[in-house]
């Protein structure tokens, strides 16, 4: 009998190549005879392109072609509504194709023998603008006066608004015995993925226009290219070569298009790879969120009103904004029971940089708001934040914000108390003030998040796998099709071992055939948390067929399956009231910090994170993604600042003023804790956690700020200069 595969921490499968250098990625790719394509950025954030002259760049040495808007066949791309051009410029078929809405949209592109070649001809073109106000403050683009920045997308830049309706607020605000109030705000964040946006095209055996990118969901990617270039899906293949991290930045595409585009035209391999700058300026961020609320309690600390505002900064064009916002919405009372709620959420265009996809998906931007609120109420209600929270916490039956219970089984109490105790939690006397030793105090945070499992609000979620079994008289090799995308959270290597468990093989008998749209069904989009939930219920299925035709006799024996999760409802327009997701994950951790408060320099000592897992398949995998959303949600809470000129442009586009974390910056010590609370649906019990840890993590440091200096700081990142002005020692 083989080993056990699920629960046990295997090597990961691609962790030789990758530490060898033998893995390509997508900047590795080459092809006999390539061509090399650089792209023309704007570099203004609102203009109207008057006329694009290229005569001079196809005169230079090496250039091929150099392609504008006109170029185009079907002008327009995005993952959730086409509203962004591939190229903006005059000659396109569509209205308002000719409009720059920030500073990274394309406005053309070169093809030359080499890159340096197409480098040189890049400068060559010349573009006439005529330069249009730019539009930076969400607030002021809802105004009624506002420019219309997409005129054909109706008569308000609001491209997104959520409300929940639920109970009788402004009664229940009347019977509260403490009321708090508070304004937030969070910031952009930059992926900063180590390989930028690259990739390779050509044109395959049977005839399909091949890109190799990274990306995040091939069918998709697959879809958007074919619709730009006036072809059916099945005319363009998308494979995934290895990824250099994603975390919901690839989501939407890049360089796809006109590398496809430029293959078509040319019958030849293009390759192309953006440089640093051209990736922070030119691709989407997390979004930038401005926040109200005003939330009461009892004086025994039950939470009886909620009443939040949310302005989502869209940026210029929608990307996944509804999507975003609409998870921001749900977790925005965060995970309690409230009888009476009153939201509302806006996203809206601006001539910034896109807000995007990005780990967490505006749970940690509402829930900095709603965690911070709770800590509030704690403090004026003399509770400790702990109790607080357990008198509060969401329980089976409980209806959410939007009306409807919590899926089964809700474990935040799980959660919180093993946070608690990992920690060691114990009550404080109430101080009178922080106490302070040399210049450095210390401080501790609780914070508390959730996050949906999976695709929500209707869509019908689902996802494909095969399996073929070979042998005589046993089975002696698996062969594995999933097209989903290992986005370095190690997905292939768990696919293997729920594979091996669902057949009862050893996990070295597995092989992989991965992200290739042409040979593959569709996996759904390496995002929501959703792969490992997702990919072991369509193997479960797929196993079972396969083992079927094997008891037959059926050699080889190969089995297809789908899987439909369970049914999600889209929110009330009026109201909020749905059931938006089939599944939810839970997390509560603790940190502790230091702040000098002669420097303002914040340090993370200490970070106890207890995740529900459902079931941890690779548990070092699971820790591996604990550790490593901790790391980067510490950056965006204390490090990251992402800048802007008053005219839109970028002022951090390198990593030498876009600050990242580096070894010495991180948290001293991260503390994993993996509750396990079985999930019915999920293949073995696991839900989804990849982006669990990362959501409670600026709360419990504005938290622990707090505890160490007696200042709340409603805005992050607490860089120095932050921390020091909330003292009053600087202005």
């Amino acid at each position: 009998m083989p080993d056990k595969s699920v629960g046990t921490s295997k090597q990961r499968v691609d962790a030789r190549g990758k530490v060898t250098g033998e893995t390509q990625y997508s900047g590795d790719l080459h092809q006999t005879g390539m061509l090399h394509l650089k792209t023309l950025m704007a570099e203004r954030a609102h203009a109207r392109v008057i006329e694009i002259r290229i005569e001079n760049a196809l005169a230079a040495a090496g250039v091929v072609a150099v392609y504008t808007a006109k170029d185009v066949p079907v002008n327009e791309y995005g993952l959730q509504i086409p509203d962004q051009p591939v190229l903006c410029g005059p000659g396109a078929s569509k209205p308002y194709t000719d409009i720059v809405r920030f500073v990274g949209d394309q406005v053309a592109v070169v093809v030359a023998e080499t890159e340096a070649q197409a480098a040189h001809a890049l400068k060559l073109i010349e573009v006439d603008y005529e330069d249009l106000p730019p539009l930076l403050d969400p607030v002021a683009a809802m105004r009624l006066d506002a420019p219309l920045l997409h005129p054909d997308r109706g008569d308000s830049n609001i491209c997104v608004h959520y409300k929940i309706r639920k109970g009788d607020v402004d009664n229940a605000f009347a019977n509260a015995d403490v009321i708090v109030e508070g304004e937030y705000q969070t910031p952009v964040q930059e992926h900063a993925y180590l390989q930028p946006e690259a990739g390779l095209s050509y044109i395959d055996e049977n005839g399909l226009i091949v890109v190799e990118s990274a990306g995040q969901w091939t069918h998709a990617d697959r879809h958007s290219i074919a619709h730009a270039l006036g072809l059916e899906d099945e005319q363009v293949r998308v494979i995934y070569p290895a990824i250099g991290g994603a975390f919901g930045g690839r989501e939407d595409l890049s360089v796809q298009i006109v590398l496809a585009m430029a293959t078509m035209k040319l019958k030849r391999p293009v390759k192309t790879i953006w440089s640093r700058r051209e990736s922070i300026i030119g691709h989407g961020k997390r979004h930038a969120v401005r926040l109200r609320a005003k939330w009461g309690a009892t004086k025994d600390g039950k939470l009886i009103a909620i009443e939040n505002e949310i302005i989502g900064d869209g940026g210029a064009y929608m990307y996944t904004t509804n999507k975003v916002l609409g998870n921001a919405t749900i977790t925005s009372s965060g995970p309690y029971f409230v009888p009476h709620i009153k939201t509302d959420v806006y996203g809206v265009y601006t001539n910034n940089v896109p807000g995007a996809a990005f780990r967490g998906f505006g749970a940690p931007q509402a829930l900095f708001m709603a965690e911070s609120q709770m800590n509030k109420l704690a403090e004026k209600l003399g509770m400790d934040p702990v109790e607080i929270r357990l008198k509060n916490a969401l329980k089976q039956g409980d209806t959410m914000g939007v009306g409807t219970p919590a899926p089964n089984p809700v474990s935040i109490t799980e959660c919180i108390e093993a946070a608690r105790d990992s920690y060691k939690w114990k009550k404080k006397k109430i101080a009178s003030k922080p106490a302070k030793t040399n210049g450095i105090a210390r401080g501790r945070g609780f914070a508390c998040g959730f996050k949906n499992v999976g695709f929500s609000f209707g869509y019908a979620e689902n996802c494909w796998s095969k399996i073929e079994l070979h042998g005589k008289s046993e089975i002696e090799r698996v062969v594995l099709h999933h097209a989903g995308a290992e986005v370095g959270q190690g997905l292939h290597t768990v696919i293997s071992q729920m594979a091996a468990e669902a057949l009862g093989v050893s996990f070295e008998k597995i092989e992989l055939r991965t992200s290739d749209s042409a040979t593959q069904g569709n996996p759904g989009s390496a995002s929501a948390s959703r792969l490992t939930f997702m990919a072991g219920n369509s193997i479960r299925g797929a196993a079972e067929g396969a083992l079927q035709k094997w008891k037959a006799e059926e050699r080889p024996a190969i089995a297809e399956f789908k899987y439909l999760a369970p049914p999600t409802t889209p929110m009330n327009h009026d109201t909020g009231y749905s059931m938006p997701n089939f599944q939810y994950a839970y997390v509560a951790q603790v940190i502790d910090v230091e702040v000098d408060t002669d420097t303002g320099h914040v340090r993370v000592k200490r970070v106890v994170s207890a995740d529900d897992v459902g079931k941890a398949i690779n548990p070092d995998l699971v820790i591996g993604q604990i550790e490593g959303a901790v790391v980067q949600a510490h950056g965006y809470a204390v490090l990251e600042e992402y800048k802007t000129r008053p005219d839109g442009r970028v002022l951090t586009d390198q990593f030498s003023t876009y600050l990242i974390p580096t070894i010495w910056d991180i948290p001293e010590k991260v503390e994993s804790v993996l509750v396990e609370v079985p999930d019915p649906n999920g293949p073995w019990g696991a839900r989804g956690m990849g982006e669990l840890p990362y959501l409670p993590v600026a709360a419990a440091i504005a938290a622990a700020i707090h505890d160490a200096t007696g200042v709340w700081i409603s805005e992050f990142p607490f860089t120095p200069e932050r921390v020091l002005r909330a003292l009053g020692k600087i202005k």
